[in-house]
């Protein structure tokens, strides 16, 4: 539960953005593609220099107490931000959050793997990807009431009071689980420990872990450019409030993705029972569905579906909620074949490999992408062009797909080379 609201909070630290791009566009005059590099750029390079080592310090040091120091850090950068009194100061406060939050995620995910076995992992997986899914409602919706009432200012600096007490929680009051307890086979263990660049070459070089993190990387492309701009897409293409948008934006999205994601967890230890290829099917599955619902969504004309009260809720919103719950599917079996590909020692490096690639794609280029061709498609489609921004920034998905068909492939031919007799 603990790692879970860590991980929340700092996913409420991203989503937040979405409900200030128009406020934040307006105090500093500036265009779509300077917001998509505020929202993403800035924050994934600085991840990205900084992921394998924060991973190696993660496989080095009591987890717990790493995650401790990155709690305290993240909440006094996401404070700066609120302090910003520019758009180059804001940038920089940005590439802080992101110092802090490099070894976030692979300390986390090492310490699920050592605290749950491979039958159940998935699952609990699951429950710590849904918590920030199910944030986006306080990020969004919440989070676009705070930005309207107050300013975005004051909504980064209240961002920053929860991870002090998880500091604090995470310092004082939790143990570190053994490494490994639960690994049903040993792994090899490196006769020498390697250097930081040779042991991501290392991993990189095997050919199913890296494109499970490619597969990763282009889907989280698309889904974080959805996510950051779904808000303003709805302003413009559907001529909703910035409150009315971030609140159906934060309670559709974020239910939908947190029951999808828990969904798919449970679905994925059920499956993997009977066929350890459900951790493959699962995910392709999720894609093409998420993908279908995606593009009817983006095309949808602006019907009205109802009102909620003083609420307009869009027809397109349906298929938002369809999109949003297919498109978690492949979190927590993709993450929990990681777990098991790697050798304990190695986790915490190997899933800073899988989030860098992640953040660079998703984080880094997806949201800029989008404003990139957003602003370029403006002189034909005026402020229709974010729909079709977004649409192009999404197919990529289709490339995960077929990553995760050879991964499958390349799986199924090496159990068969297995089972052959030796001659």
């Amino acid at each position: 539960m603990l790692l879970a609201a860590v991980f929340a909070d700092n996913f409420v630290g991203r989503q937040i953005l979405a409900v200030m791009i128009e406020p934040i566009k307006a105090e500093f005059g500036v265009g779509d593609t300077a917001l998509g590099l505020i929202s993403g750029l800035a924050f994934a390079v600085v991840y990205a220099v900084l992921g394998l080592p924060a991973g190696r310090l993660v496989d080095r040091l009591p987890r717990t107490r790493v995650l401790a120091v990155a709690c305290l850090l993240w909440a006094l950068a996401t404070m700066a931000c609120g302090l910003a009194g520019s758009f180059l100061v804001l940038a920089l406060a940005r590439m802080l959050v992101a110092v802090s939050e490099s070894p976030t995620t692979s300390a986390s995910l090492s310490l699920i793997a050592d605290l749950y076995p491979p039958q159940r992992r998935s699952f609990a997986i699951s429950c710590f990807t849904a918590a920030p899914t199910f944030s986006s409602i306080i990020g969004l919706s919440i989070g676009a009431w705070v930005v309207e009432q107050y300013g975005w200012r004051t909504g980064f600096i209240a961002l920053g009071l929860p991870a002090l007490v998880f500091a604090a929680i995470l310092a004082l009051l939790v143990r570190e689980p053994p490494r490994g307890r639960w690994d049903l086979a040993p792994h090899p263990a490196p006769a020498a420990r390697l250097g930081l660049g040779a042991e991501a070459r290392q991993l990189w070089a095997f050919v199913p872990y890296r494109q499970l993190i490619l597969a990763g990387g282009l889907t989280t492309l698309g889904s974080y450019a959805v996510a950051m701009w779904n808000t303003s897409f709805l302003v413009r293409s559907h001529g909703l409030s910035l409150q009315e948008a971030g609140m159906l934006a934060g309670v559709v999205c974020g239910t939908c993705a947190g029951v999808g994601g828990l969904f798919s967890g449970w679905l994925s230890d059920r499956l993997a029972r009977r066929g350890a290829h459900w951790q493959l099917s699962l995910p392709i599955f999720g894609h093409l569905a998420a993908m279908s619902a995606l593009a009817t969504y983006l095309l949808w004309p602006s019907d009205l579906l109802m009102h909620l009260g003083a609420l307009p809720v869009p027809v397109a919103m349906l298929w938002c909620a369809l999109y949003s719950f297919f498109a978690v599917w492949w979190v927590a079996p993709s993450y929990n074949l990681v777990t098991q590909l790697v050798a304990s020692q190695r986790r915490g490096t190997a899933m800073a490999l899988q989030t860098i690639v992640s953040t660079l794609l998703g984080v880094g280029v997806g949201p800029l992408l989008t404003g990139v061709l957003s602003d370029l498609l403006q002189p034909w489609y005026g402020q229709q062009s974010l729909r079709y921004a977004l649409l192009l920034v999404s197919l990529p998905v289709l490339g995960a797909v077929l990553l995760l068909l050879r991964t499958s492939l390349y799986d199924r031919r090496h159990r068969h080379l297995q089972a052959l007799p030796a001659e």
